[in-house]
């Protein structure tokens, strides 16, 4: 069975019927969200398709997900779900992540030389192309699809 068919039968399974296996399948999804394999929608010849299975395994992982404890410290408090942590970003992921209060949630693409100007939010899901700029105050909502060579402006939500 394909990732696909395993995402649609989690999301029709109550919470309270996650095992392992549900959390393994939610992994590999979310792996191909971030290399940017599957997409909420895509480009096809006829326009753009609209792919309702990733996001019910985005839904998916908020259902499984546990609150946590992600806090800076005792004065900068974050509790959120332990399957939506912040990407983690390197040198060598070539994104410009700007200081100053932006987050970029794990499960989502971001190009190439994408620049996140603060304070700015990517959520999961979201695919952002290479050579993007994310200006200050914009939101990439989750599924949002944002192509290359954009410049989403300040204060714009997606």
């Amino acid at each position: 069975m394909g990732l696909r068919e395993q995402i649609e039968q989690l999301f029709d399974r109550p919470p309270s019927e996650y095992d392992r296996t549900s959390q393994e399948c939610f992994e590999e999804f979310k792996l191909k969200l971030n290399q940017g394999e599957i997409r909420a929608a895509e480009k096809t010849s006829s326009g753009w398709q609209v792919n309702l299975w990733v996001k019910k395994g985005i839904l998916v992982g908020f259902r499984m997900g546990k609150l946590r404890d992600v806090s800076v410290n005792k004065e900068f408090r974050y509790f959120d779900k332990h399957t939506w942590p912040l990407k983690h970003l390197t040198l060598e992921s070539g994104v410009r992540l700007v200081p100053g209060g932006s987050s970029i949630r794990d499960g989502c693409y971001v190009g190439r030389d994408v620049t996140c100007m603060p304070p700015m939010y990517i959520n999961a899901g979201a695919y952002v192309g290479d050579g993007t700029m994310i200006d200050s105050h914009a939101l990439v909502g989750s599924c949002a699809q944002i192509g290359r060579r954009v410049h989403l402006s300040a204060g714009a939500q997606i």
